[in-house]
This record gives structure tokens, sequence and C-alpha cells, in this order.
């Protein structure tokens, strides 16, 4: 194996000597003659140079794209008597999923939020307990859990940000009267 100093040595020209090109391996052969040979190894050593640098994904890439870091984990709601669950089937009714919920403790409100037009469940839903302790009982009894067929996901729910008063419509120009 070639040594890496040695190569350092043979890609810069001004070191470059009849010796040095005589005592290259068999494998170098080709680049003996002084006209190709520092050229040729210096692009090599460059290219992994710059391999070591920023790996070797980016040496053989076409463009310069670096993917964004990974989302930070979601924070976790404090914990409170209501779940939001999600993962639900849009078959899923509110005392379906009181039933399911109602192994766990006394569940005071089951409400699975559905879509104003067709009626079907919009995928999620909302649990409330009577205590903490048997929301968290529901957390653990029913997260990852399947219910009419398909898995669903149960957490803390987190708390309404305060809702800004709604502004009123932009005005266009136009006046309407009722006269």
């Amino acid at each position: 194996m070639i040594e890496l100093s040695r190569l350092l040595e043979w890609s810069r020209p001004s070191s470059l000597n009849p010796s040095l090109v005589a005592a290259a391996p068999q494998s170098l052969r080709p680049f003996r003659t002084a006209a190709l040979f520092p050229a040729t190894v210096g692009r090599w050593l460059s290219m992994a140079a710059a391999a070591a640098r920023a790996g070797f994904r980016r040496m053989f890439s076409v463009s310069g794209f670096t993917p964004p870091p990974p989302p930070a984990a979601r924070p976790v709601a404090d914990p409170c008597n209501n779940l939001f669950v999600s993962g639900l089937n849009k078959r899923t009714t509110s005392d379906g999923l009181r039933e399911a919920f109602s192994k766990f403790g006394q569940v005071i409100e089951a409400r699975v939020i559905t879509d104003r037009i067709s009626g079907y469940s919009r995928g999620f839903g909302f649990v409330k307990y009577a205590t903490v302790e048997e929301a968290g009982e529901g957390i653990k009894g029913m997260d990852g859990k399947f219910l009419d067929g398909w898995v669903i996901f149960a957490e803390y729910a987190k708390q309404r940000e305060a809702q800004q008063p709604a502004q009123p419509a932009a005005s266009t120009g136009y006046q309407y009267s009722n006269q």
C-alpha cells in the first residue's frame, strides 16, 4: 500500500524528481510521466481530503444540498384528566370511544370530532376522566391498542391557546345601503 506521506510528496510538482517517479509502485505505472503524475494524484488527494472533511456522501453528490436536521421531539403536555385520542376509524362513534375507555376509570365525557358535511369521524377525539390518575391508566391501557380495527394513540391533551378576538372583515370600498 502506498503511504499517504509519499503520495503527498509526489503530488507537489516542485518535489517531483526522477528517483521518486522510478520508485512509484507498479499500480501507478501509467502516471509515471512528469506531466500527468502530479496533476492526477493531486486531484485524487484533494477529492480524498474533501471526502474526509465533508463525508463520502457529499463527495459523490451532484448538488451541495444538505438535508435539514431532524425535528425536535414534540413537547409533552402536562398530565391532566383530558386525553387526546388519534388514529380513530372513520366509523368510530362517541359511544364506542366511551365504552373502550371506561374500562380504565370513570369517563365524564367522550367525544369524537366529526366532519361537518359528511358526519364521519375526522380521526381523533377527546376523552375526559374524573381524575388525572384514571387518565394515566387510560393512556397506559389504550395507547397503541386496536379500536374498531385501527391502532389508536392516546396522550394527554394540550390546553388550548387563548384565541384572539375576531378581526372585522376588510372593507372592499363598496358600501351597501338599505334604501
